[in-house]
């Protein structure tokens, strides 16, 4: 394979064929189901679904069948499927739903507004993951004009992620004799601790997100004639938080949210501290004088990618500051998201977390946790040897440096789900999102060189794994 050819096809690919189409795609506000309730009538999912299949319809990928999968009810998936020239089957994977809009946007930017400047191209979902379907057709197009084969190669394009992908096991189900049995499976949806380099994915932490409600009064009431005789649900509600979490130090408090790092994670986190250092904390935006939880860059990484972690992301109850008269308020109800290691079950920490907070509520208050969204971590099997050599030559000729292996702090519900159905596939899970491209908040930017090495790496990925079946 050339790989200077290759390198041009992309990023020819990439200016003259991507970018225009993401630039269309983060115009459309295609929020997940969990933040568009409507979002069949609304359209939007409609509409980006609509112009993936367009767009991957006109792909230079020679016999690539395009369809848009539909059951009854659920959010849609896009499928292509090119047959290659080759054995074997690869599943690739990436979704088109989007986080909410958050506030915070730069002057000049916005969530539906894209901008391109310089090397990034700000807008939701461009780098979350909107970009997936077309670095992944981009590198089969690449591969292909140069006869270079490939195993056949499922993509699926799914639009309910940002939502825990509680539509995808009923479309797997559906599709499982087109899908076949994937003996690699390469996801587009994670980050990466740089620029610099290719970054694989080795872990994914799971989650638990759910509403905590504390309720003491029927109706709000005087505080200055109520306070001293009816307790704060506020105070409550702290005093709950601390069963979960030490306020001081951030550690979660129950043994059972925690897990064991294996050896090798242990090995890799030392590894990606050392290649990171201080940017480990200094790419988040923290305000003058904040300081990271601790100044060990392995630590942090292990803090991001295998222990648990509480943020509280809402609230309810609290009236704006305008609004705020002097009142006993009701209740206070708040919603948690709680990162687990990757080896801990998200069923089983949801159950622990339920029993904690409800159990003995002080002064008998009404304490409900609905545990509204739950998904276990995922690990990734050991890289075969043919895998390993790719993913060091490709980031290599690509990036100039040597490929890195870090665990990630979100999750991909859809990864567990995967490693369970196909314990025999070979997975290679990366991304684009690095320093700064804030996926879910303000400012969200495809790193735009990164995306165009990234393909090229993919392509000589899929390539690898043809000559190795050989």
């Amino acid at each position: 394979m050339d790989t200077g050819r290759l390198h041009s096809f992309v990023a020819a690919m990439w200016n003259d064929a991507i970018v225009p189409a993401l630039l269309d795609y983060i115009r459309i506000p295609n929020k997940s189901p969990n933040f568009d309730p409507h979002w069949a009538a609304s359209g939007h999912m409609e509409t980006a679904v609509r112009q993936f299949e367009a767009w991957a319809s006109r792909a230079p990928v020679p016999g690539l069948g395009v369809e848009i999968v539909r059951l009854p009810g659920r959010t849609p998936v896009l499928l292509c499927e090119a047959p290659g020239s080759g054995a074997g089957t690869v599943l690739l994977y990436g979704h088109l739903d989007k986080q909410p809009e958050m506030s915070g946007w730069r002057e000049g930017l916005g969530p539906w507004t894209p901008l391109l400047e310089g090397d990034r191209l700000y807008g939701r979902g461009g780098a979350d993951d909107g970009y997936a379907m077309f670095a992944s057709l981009a590198a089969l197009a690449a591969l292909a004009d140069q006869g270079v084969d490939y195993a056949r190669c499922v993509l699926l394009i799914e639009a309910c992620e940002e939502s825990g992908s509680f539509d995808l096991p009923h479309y797997i189900d559906a599709l499982a004799p087109r899908i076949g049995t994937p003996d690699l499976v390469v996801c587009l949806d994670s980050g990466c601790g740089n620029y610099a380099q290719l970054w694989c994915t080795t872990s994914l932490r799971g989650l638990v997100s759910g509403v905590l409600r504390v309720e003491v009064l029927t109706e709000g009431v005087h505080s200055g004639d109520a306070g001293g005789v009816v307790p704060s649900s506020f105070r409550i509600l702290r005093q709950l938080l601390s069963r979960l979490e030490d306020e001081c130090s951030g550690t979660v408090r129950p043994a059972a949210l925690h897990a064991p790092v294996p050896p090798q994670r242990l090995a890799q986190a030392r590894a990606a501290a050392a290649a990171l250092g201080d940017s480990v904390w200094n790419r988040f935006p923290m305000t003058a004088g904040t300081q990271p939880q601790t100044q060990d860059a392995t630590e942090l990484v292990l803090g991001r990618t295998w222990r648990p972690a509480l943020e509280i992301t809402g609230a309810e109850g609290l009236p704006a500051l305008t609004n705020a008269g002097n009142v006993l308020r009701p209740a206070t109800c708040v919603q948690l998201s709680l990162r687990l290691p990757p080896s801990v079950d998200a069923a089983a920490a949801a159950a622990t977390v339920k029993t904690l907070l409800e159990s003995e509520p002080p002064c008998g208050a009404q304490v409900h946790f609905d545990p509204q969204w739950q998904a276990s971590g995922w690990q990734a099997p050991p890289f075969a040897p043919w895998l390993e050599q790719a993913l060091a030559q490709a980031s290599q000729t690509y990036f100039g440096r040597t490929a890195m292996y870090m665990g990630e702090g979100g999750t991909i519900p859809f990864m567990a789900m995967l490693g369970e159905r196909f314990a025999q596939a070979q997975f290679v899970i990366t991304g684009v999102l690095g320093p700064q491209a804030n996926a879910h908040g303000p400012n969200e930017f495809l790193h735009l060189p990164t995306a165009r090495r990234l393909t090229c790496c993919v392509a000589a990925v899929l390539a690898a794994h043809q000559a190795a079946r050989a």
